[in-house]
């Protein structure tokens, strides 16, 4: 398996950013820029629909050491070989995600306050690594109170056994202030997925 605390950058290809005509090409992009993980974000399309994104994409991974995680679709994920999983707070639990997952799969989960972080941390055993945010505001999550910074300092003090990701509202302006504050790695959206240069605007954030 990859090694997570490795990955500086955490891409996330996201149908709310990507057009359908686009999506390969987004992909590509993504992992031309070395983007060292992949989320699959499809949240307002059904399964059989995010089961079709998929498979326009799962031929770009072959042969490649990057690890593709699927958002919030246990059921999807464990329907082909090698696929990580990606869950919220209110999704399934990580008991059970790893039940039906196995052992040899990539789970995280997204923690949005110190408790939830000190949680995920506690389940170490089950995930292999979770993520911080929304660090800034984010139309993404629009519903979701900015954490800041100093939660990513509180975190990392925590000197954590899971790599962690932070993510919301992060470009290539305050990345920098994301990593100083103690961020494993970060994951950034819309600013990489809107740009035409997808893979030198990810390149960016690895420099």
């Amino acid at each position: 398996m990859v090694d997570l605390h490795a990955v500086r950058f955490y891409g996330i290809l996201d149908t709310g950013y990507v057009s359908p005509d686009g999506w390969e090409a987004k992909c590509l992009a993504l992992i031309e820029g070395g983007a060292g993980v992949i989320q699959m974000r499809a949240k307002k399309e059904n399964h059989a629909q995010r089961r079709g994104l998929l498979e326009r994409i799962l031929p770009l991974f072959e042969g490649l050491d990057v690890p593709l995680i699927v958002n919030d679709d246990l059921e999807l994920a464990t329907s082909y070989p090698g696929l990580g999983l990606h869950i919220g707070q209110d999704d399934v639990s990580p008991e059970a995600a790893r039940e039906r997952l196995g052992t040899d799969r990539i789970l995280g989960l997204s923690t949005h306050s110190l408790s939830q972080a000190m949680n995920a941390i506690r389940k170490a055993a089950l995930l292999d690594y979770f993520a911080v945010g929304p660090i800034f505001a984010t139309g993404t999550k629009p519903d979701y109170i900015p954490v800041g910074t100093s939660l990513v300092t509180k975190v990392r003090s925590l000197e954590p056994p899971l790599p962690f990701f932070c993510i919301g509202g992060i470009n290539r302006d305050n990345a920098g202030e994301v990593r100083a504050a103690g961020a494993f790695g970060v994951v950034a959206v819309s600013d990489v997925l809107m740009d035409p240069g997808t893979a030198n605007a990810t390149r960016a954030f690895l420099a």
